[in-house]
């Protein structure tokens, strides 16, 4: 939650800018198959729906200046086991055009593979450091705002940076205390006013959600509702003794790790972050036979 964010500022990097005059920003959320992906990319690059094809794009792009295409939440046409592997051969093709370059945001932690992506792997987006999270408040906020009520709204973020976004938009308008009160109230719902997911919480994480990667493992859900419960997380350990009546539990530790629905800490304890959590245990609580 943040990363197109992110993407965007470094697509309006000045270095970035100087090598690659040409940058397109390309939503790819609405491209369920790599034939809508190709689609949506040569409507981007001002192709004709008839030359919309493949080749006619690698052509294009061959034949232009040096390009940077940004695919936003590439997730979407990737995520289909079925379709997979078509999605990965085109996008091995945009990459081996040698000076265009792709900057790609997923949700998750996994990769397309058959790419030749640059070294060292860029992690998944963390949690902003305190100051820094402390920092984008003020930006939307201003500096009027009392420090130690400021520091209990971030609390609430768990400083993911669309949580600190949104909540500060909150707090410009209505302060500090209320936008305290108002959390105490309506939780998660209180960053969800927006109609996408760039200004709406709960859509973002019911995006998380509804992937195929959650689908196809349903006990993974299971797992999510009882962690939402734990704000100091499990570990390894706890999760062999605690004998929970759920199938596959490493299974579903690994999807949900690989969705970024769950995080492993730095001394290896499964952890939630606490909008999420929020969300969850509001809208998805643990069935009666796992607690």
């Amino acid at each position: 939650m943040g990363k197109t964010a992110l993407a965007i500022t470094a697509l309006h990097d000045e270095q970035v800018a100087n090598k690659y005059p040409t940058r397109h920003f390309i939503p790819c959320d609405s491209a369920q198959t790599n034939d809508s992906l190709v689609a949506t990319i040569a409507s981007h690059l001002g192709l004709e729906a008839s030359r919309g094809s493949e080749r006619h794009v690698v052509h294009h792009l061959t034949m232009q200046p040096p390009a940077l295409l940004m695919l936003d939440n590439f997730e979407t046409p990737w995520e289909p086991v079925a379709g997979r592997a078509k999605v990965e051969e085109f996008l091995s093709l945009l990459t081996d055009i040698p000076h265009v370059a792709l900057l790609v945001t997923m949700r998750g932690a996994e990769r397309p593979l058959k790419v030749r992506w640059t070294h060292p792997f860029l992690p998944p987006l963390r949690p902003l450091t305190s100051s820094a999270a402390h920092q984008t408040f003020i930006e939307i906020a201003d500096e009027i705002h009392d420090d130690i009520e400021v520091s209990r709204l971030l609390e609430i973020t768990d400083n993911i940076p669309l949580a600190v976004q949104l909540v500060a938009r909150v707090a410009s308008t209505e302060g500090c205390q209320a936008t305290l009160m108002r959390w105490k109230q309506e939780k998660t719902a209180i960053l969800s006013t927006g109609h996408d997911k760039r200004s709406n919480l709960e859509i973002s994480i019911m995006l998380s959600l509804s992937s195929p990667r959650i689908l196809s493992v349903p006990h993974a859900v299971d797992l999510l509702s009882l962690m939402a419960l734990l704000s100091d997380g499990v570990s390894d350990t706890d999760l062999v003794q605690s004998e929970l009546p759920i199938p596959t539990v490493w299974k579903c530790k690994a999807t949900l790790v690989r969705t970024s629905l769950a995080y492993v800490d730095h001394v290896g304890r499964l952890k939630v972050l606490a909008p999420i959590r929020e969300y969850i245990c509001t809208t998805r609580p643990p069935s009666p036979h796992l607690v």
